[in-house]
């Protein structure tokens, strides 16, 4: 039976796989003609239409990976049970009995020439277009055709600077979340490999890392991630296009494929998710030389010595990834540590990084990159400048940016349609049902105004949107005590408010901060960064001790965060946390033992598990 279902889920695999294949096929040009070398009919097709000196996309069917099994989908695709099968604008227009017949009624010139139709008023090619394949959108358009709506999403990532591009699903599957903690996890391992010794491993002590078997794993991961997106969408019936889309008018959006075919598609309702691309320094030698985040993952070499620029999480996972797998890693701070984070803990992430070999320059900025050596990764001199004028000259490999990201939204344009932007960050203004300033136009995801930006959030607000507009529900985003994590090489996991912001909002006499050092048991063998884990809760005094912030250094602290988010969601008390029995010896435990505030300077070293 089980054997029966693995052959079923196979072949229905293998079914979808063809479909996205055929296609892709279909879309790549106006005219695509699937035929085969055997066939007299087929090669008369493809000389007759050129002969009407039309351009021609040829797919020899056997020539392809798939071969006969292509061809078999392929009529069961069209219904039709002979090759060639002939493709123009992506609707079959039959084969050769039909061409010739076009031809001679002088109609298969004009299949080409139609101009787009002006749809009837409250008539739409599609009930909702999403503008953007990450994660958000991704989830707004299956939940939106799990409802019956008929979807189209386009999304379109242009190259960076250097070349690199990726496929469907986002930042976060492709430059972001997925990719930072598969090479933060590669080298969490070089320090397991370390304390491996007292725990009796007799492991080499010039064990070898090599970035490219890294990378290679990785970019296989997420180019499997990539498919089964592709996938997901043709089983929810979702269309999907690789197209840059932008507004024509109100109701209509140009999408342009990277080929620079142009079509159009008229959407009753606009999802606008085209998320954020990393900002380049106003410098000679930024776009030319540096990288950003959007290379650094499948960069194709070992980056060497390597200067970060910029303090945000992005730089300072990087630069910790970078430094745990040995290489020669500095961090060039303009201002401070992790903005917008807790700065109490800022500035321990700091301390910890500098004490495992990373360098950091602070309060310097570039002024200029230059080549001095090409290659992978060649040379690289940096000139810079401290706040109080010094300047400052290095050489390194590779230049890594991670100064912010800006939202790509001043290309599509929403001017058009009068979605009002952030003149100066181009993020969008939203009601709390992340409706925009046109009421059919609506926006989730890193491009929102004033909003957490975090890929859950964007999947959670694109399910819950989809299912306020078709569904019948009025659930919204909740965009308060969401938690997170810093993948630092000592993480970082909060939830709720910094110290900084409880104090403003609630003034310093009204909270009450538990917290206290500890000492992971396993990290004791190995004796290394005895108290450097870090444990703290913020409490508002007036509502119970309510806690309204929650932060942790230790390992998986992500891990530990989650479940603590949940408490914190229910209206957790410092009361309920002392009346929790702990789980020994596990991180997580140092929550239910906290007695130590912040106003009383009391010592919070510990000195046993």
């Amino acid at each position: 039976m089980n054997e029966k279902i693995s052959n079923e889920e196979g072949r229905k695999k293998e079914i979808n796989q063809l479909r996205i294949e055929i296609q892709d096929y279909i879309s790549s040009s106006d005219t695509v003609i699937f035929s085969k070398t055997t066939c007299e009919k087929c090669t008369k097709v493809p000389s007759h239409i050129h002969f009407m000196f039309i351009n021609v996309e040829l797919i020899y069917v056997f020539l392809t990976d798939s071969g006969r099994i292509l061809e078999e989908e392929l009529y069961e695709y069209t219904m039709e049970t002979a090759l060639p099968n002939v493709f123009v604008k992506e609707k079959l227009i039959g084969g050769y009995d039909h061409i010739i017949q076009l031809s001679k009624d002088g109609l298969f010139q004009k299949l080409l020439e139609e101009k787009e139709d002006k749809p009837q008023e409250d008539t739409y090619d599609f009930d909702l277009i999403v503008i953007g394949g990450g994660s958000g959108g991704l989830a707004a358009s299956k939940e939106a055709a799990k409802l019956g709506k008929k979807v189209l999403v386009l999304d379109y990532v242009a190259p960076s600077p250097l070349g690199t591009k990726w496929g469907l699903g986002g930042t976060c599957v492709n430059v972001g979340c997925i990719p930072k903690k598969l090479m933060h996890q590669a080298a969490l391992l070089r320090q397991a490999l370390k304390d491996s010794h007292k725990y009796g491993w007799q492991i080499e002590d010039d064990v070898e890392h090599k970035w490219e078997i890294m990378t290679k794993s990785i970019q296989s991961h997420i180019r499997s991630l990539n498919w089964n997106y592709r996938v997901t969408l043709i089983e929810n019936e979702v269309e999907y296009e690789n197209g840059f889309g932008e507004f024509v008018d109100a109701h209509k959006i140009k999408s342009t494929n990277p080929k620079g075919r142009v079509k159009y598609y008229t959407g009753k309702t606009f999802l606008i998710a085209t998320g954020e691309r990393p900002r380049y320094l106003d410098i000679p030698g930024a776009q030319e030389y540096c990288i950003t985040s959007d290379d650094l993952f499948s960069l194709a070499y070992c980056p060497g010595k390597t200067l970060v620029v910029g303090a945000s999480y992005v730089a300072l996972e990087c630069a910790g990834f970078l430094a745990g797998l040995g290489l020669d890693v500095t961090v060039m701070v303009r201002s401070i540590l992790l903005r917008g984070f807790d700065q109490d803990v800022a500035s321990k992430i700091g301390e910890h990084m500098e004490e495992h070999g990373v360098k950091f320059i602070k309060e310097c900025v570039p002024t200029k990159v230059e080549q001095i050596e090409a290659g992978a990764p060649g040379k690289l001199k940096v000139t810079s400048q401290s706040a109080d004028g010094t300047e400052i000259v290095e050489e390194y490999n590779t230049v890594l940016l991670a100064i912010g990201r800006d939202a790509c939204t001043r290309k599509i344009g929403l001017d058009i349609p009068g979605v009002k932007i952030n003149e100066k960050t181009g993020k969008i203004p939203v009601n709390d049902e992340e409706q925009t300033s046109v009421p059919y136009i609506y926006a989730i995801g890193d491009v929102l105004e004033n909003k957490i930006e975090l890929t859950p959030v964007a999947i959670q607000a694109g399910r819950l949107l989809a299912q306020r507009l078709y569904g019948g529900s009025t659930v919204k985003c909740d965009y308060v005590n969401v938690p997170t994590t810093v993948f630092t090489p000592l993480e970082y996991g909060a939830c709720g408010l910094s110290e900084e912001n409880a104090i403003t909002k609630y003034g310093e006499e009204n909270i009450e901060v538990y917290h206290s050092f500890f000492w992971p048991l396993e990290w004791t063998v190995p004796d290394r960064d005895n108290n450097k884990c870090y444990a703290k809760v913020i409490c508002h005094i007036k509502d119970k001790e309510r806690v309204v912030g929650f932060h942790v250094l230790s390992p998986n602290a992500g891990e530990i965060t989650q479940g603590f988010a949940v408490a914190i969601k229910c209206g957790l008390t410092k009361e309920q946390l002392d009346s929790t029995i702990g789980i020994h010896p596990v991180c997580a435990e140092i929550f239910t033992t906290l007695t130590v505030t912040k106003r009383s300077g009391e010592d919070i070293v510990q000195s046993g598990c």
